[in-house]
């Protein structure tokens, strides 16, 4: 059986092949669907007769932000239109709260001595970039079908005194593909003010519309935040980046008043003003949270063929090898190994030319405690490329099944 295997290994070694699966970017063909943006001509007096050639707006011009709240279903007066990138803004967010705080309410993070985050798990390697990047301690926790594990958040909270938040994407999670119930949002917004009533939740709703297949309903958060009295404990952050173009799309984010306060307070200090050009240009191309929708099942009609051969690639291996989820939307598939292989499965990988997420990114700090979680993102390569990348992938999982 091994030695099968290793011929098979090795026949796939010998193509030469380069084949990148590290990160969840759309394929060109996705990017095509936006191309109308590179032509459209752009009427630069605004909305509210600014000129969108000069300085100013840096919330975003008034278009942009009532698309964003359109689509995030939030107050206008609390909702932001940023630059290409939801992360910008959520970093913007957690410095403010570091190093100015909320006025009247809490003193800035730095003035304290050691704070923590709470980090879902599988997670997103950049949102824990970040959080490390200023020095704040990085909790796991855990993860369950309807979205976050109330029991470990209960837990964590006990044990803790100085959590400052949580950092989640509620929908198709980034990588494990949970869709977190209405039940299960409003019970942890309940739990987390009642530990702390500066508690922020950082909600990054990535793939808010990036449905590809039927998809739990869910009731908007600042509805859900709302009706407990929430709105200051929610930040609520979605983006173009992969709707339109990933380098040059739009952003937006929506909090209550009193994180909106300081995070505009972040952003005069720190921008002139967005691309307000580009920002009328994306409101002119998608109109509505209607065309939006349709745009987005373009999207899905391209990339669901790909999910759906890594997910049948998957369903051949043996069960003993492991298991793996079969999202409804989102960019990944997550594949749990078994055994503690997960580092030799990408090495072998590699070795074949196949690159994967490194083994622990999901995880604080890099440290997958079992050494099991390996993160696959399908859409950036074709079909053809991506049947070689799983014959890859397959072959090696179960190599370093029977290694050990």
């Amino acid at each position: 059986m091994l030695e099968d295997l290793r011929q098979k290994y090795d026949t796939l070694k010998s193509l030469n092949l380069a084949i990148d699966l590290t990160r969840g970017k759309p394929h060109a063909d996705q990017l095509d669907l936006s191309n109308e943006l590179l032509h459209g001509e752009v009427d630069f007096i605004g909305e509210n007769d600014i000129d969108l050639r000069n300085y100013g707006e840096p919330i975003g011009i008034i278009e942009a932000r009532k698309l964003g709240a359109e689509l995030l279903d939030s107050k206008l007066e609390l909702t932001m239109a940023g630059e290409q990138s939801s992360y910008l803004l959520m970093t913007q967010m957690i410095l403010g709260r570091f190093l100015l705080g909320l006025e009247g309410r809490e003193q800035p993070w730095r003035k304290e001595e050691e704070i923590a985050f709470l980090c879902t798990v599988p997670g997103f390697d950049r949102h824990f970039a970040t959080l490390d990047g200023f020095g704040i301690k990085m909790l796991t926790l855990n993860l369950c079908e309807d979205g976050i594990d109330l029991q470990h958040l209960q837990e964590r909270l006990q044990e803790n005194n100085n959590i400052k938040g949580i950092i989640c994407v509620p929908r198709h999670s980034n990588p494990s593909g949970e869709v977190f119930t209405d039940q299960n949002i409003a019970s942890f917004l309940e739990l987390t003010k009642a530990y702390n009533p500066n508690f922020i939740n950082l909600f990054d709703h990535a793939y808010l519309i990036h449905d590809f297949a039927k998809t739990l309903k869910q009731t908007p958060i600042p509805l859900l935040a709302q009706q407990i009295g929430a709105l200051d404990n929610i930040a609520v952050f979605t983006s173009f980046s992969k709707v339109t173009f990933g380098g040059g799309g739009l952003s937006f984010l929506t909090t209550g008043p009193d994180n909106f306060a300081m995070l505009q307070q972040v952003r005069n200090m720190m921008v002139i003003c967005p691309d307000k050009i580009n920002q009328k240009r994306h409101v002119n191309f998608l109109q509505n949270k209607e065309n939006i929708q349709i745009h987005m099942q373009k999207h899905a009609t391209l990339i669901k063929p790909k999910f759906d051969l890594v997910v049948d690639k998957l369903k051949r291996l043996p069960k003993t090898c492991g298991t793996f989820t079969e999202p409804t939307g989102g960019y990944f598939v997550t594949y749990y190994a078994s055994k503690p292989v997960a580092k030799r499965i990408v090495e072998l990988c590699k070795g074949a030319g196949l690159l994967l997420t490194p083994a622990g990114s999901t995880f604080p700090y890099g440290n997958d405690p079992n050494d099991a979680v390996l993160r696959i993102a399908p859409t950036y390569i074709d079909l053809q490329q991506l049947e070689l990348a799983m014959d890859i992938f397959t072959v090696a999982a179960q190599i370093a099944d029977i290694e050990i």
